[in-house]
Formats: structure tokens, C-alpha cells, sequence
């Protein structure tokens, strides 16, 4: 059982999940599905009575609840790659990323991280720290609401809508990309050290 764990716990090739994302939309597509995360909010939100406030939140939230398993499962398998098939090993990374990491004050993956070496802990093992604090939760409201006005979320819309050859999905996955480029080199170089 414990080769079983260690073979488990070794990086897996990326058509695994290519492969899984595929037999998820074959089943979903053939049972008159959509998948996504947000679409999960409104379900929840609906359950706990929203719609009493909001006519959004006013529909048969008992048909979507198939959708809860995935978000469900997604969490479940997190924690399972986190606590049991973690890799020992930090994440490899390139030698130019990991200086450019440093000149935007976030160290190197390290196995002596409390996240495994998949996230940054000057970001993720912050929690006492207001301006931590701050930013993730500013970035969690841009998330929503970028969701919410681009009708989906980026899995929805990626993997759901394009499967569909939706051209809002196309327009959407288009600016999610410029967007995350925009980020990451224009805007957090010089937003992140006021944080960290």
C-alpha cells in the first residue's frame, strides 16, 4: 500500500486532469449540465433564502444541486493532494522565475513551507496580518465580481463554454488571460511590496 502512496505522490503528467476534465464534460454535456464554480454561490445562497432579497437568487435551486457535488468533490480532493499525496518535494520552477519571485519579495518554493511549495507563504501563511488580509480579500471581490459581470467563472466559462463554441465564453476566456497578464507583470510587481 505505501508503494501505491509513493507512486501517488509523484508529480502526475497534465493529461491526467485533461483526461478527467474530459470525462467530467462528456457526463455533464450528456445529462444537460454546466460546469463551473460561481454558478455553486448562488445555489448556496439560494438554499439559505436569498431569494426572498433578490430576485437572482429566486429560482428552483433544488434542480442545481448535482452541482454542489463538484465543489464538494474539489474540496475533498484538495485536501486529499494536500495532506496525503503532497509531494515532499517543492514545486520545480525555473531559475527565472524564481529570481523574479525575489525581485517581487516572494521567496522560492520550499519544502519547509506550510503550503508544500505550491503557494507563497509571504501571501498564504500571513493570516494575522491586516494588509495580507486586505489584498486577498480585495482580490476575492474583484474574483466575484468579474464572475458575476462576465456571467461565469473562468472554469465555466473555459472549459464549459468553449466545449459549447460559445463566443461569449471565447470574448471572456480572452479577457480573463489579458487581465491575469495585466496583473502579474504591470500591477502586482509594485502592489505586492506594499503588502509583504
Amino acid at each position: 500500500m505505501q508503494e501505491l502512496i509513493d507512486l501517488l505522490r509523484q508529480p502526475w503528467h497534465w493529461t491526467v486532469s485533461g483526461m478527467g476534465i474530459v470525462l467530467v464534460m462528456f457526463l455533464l454535456m450528456r445529462a444537460g449540465g454546466r460546469f463551473g464554480v460561481s454558478s455553486n454561490l448562488r445555489t448556496l445562497c439560494a438554499m439559505g433564502g436569498a431569494g426572498r432579497h433578490s430576485d437572482y437568487f429566486d429560482y428552483p435551486w433544488k434542480d442545481h444541486l448535482w452541482n454542489l457535488v463538484f465543489i464538494v468533490g474539489a474540496i475533498g480532493g484538495g485536501f486529499i493532494g494536500a495532506t496525503w499525496l503532497a509531494s515532499p518535494s517543492p514545486v520545480a520552477i525555473s531559475p527565472d522565475t524564481i529570481d523574479y519571485l525575489a525581485s517581487i519579495h516572494v521567496a522560492a518554493p520550499s519544502s519547509d513551507s506550510p503550503w508544500g511549495g505550491y503557494m507563497p507563504a509571504e501571501l498564504f501563511g500571513q493570516w494575522d496580518d491586516i494588509g495580507i488580509l486586505v489584498l486577498l480579500s480585495l482580490g476575492g471581490f474583484l474574483v466575484g465580481f468579474g464572475s458575476r459581470y462576465a456571467g461565469g467563472c473562468t472554469s465555466g466559462h473555459a472549459i464549459s463554454g468553449l466545449s459549447n463554441f460559445q463566443l461569449a465564453s471565447l470574448i471572456a476566456v480572452i479577457g480573463f488571460f489579458i487581465g491575469g497578464l495585466l496583473m502579474i507583470w504591470l500591477i502586482m510587481p509594485y502592489l505586492l511590496p506594499l503588502f509583504i
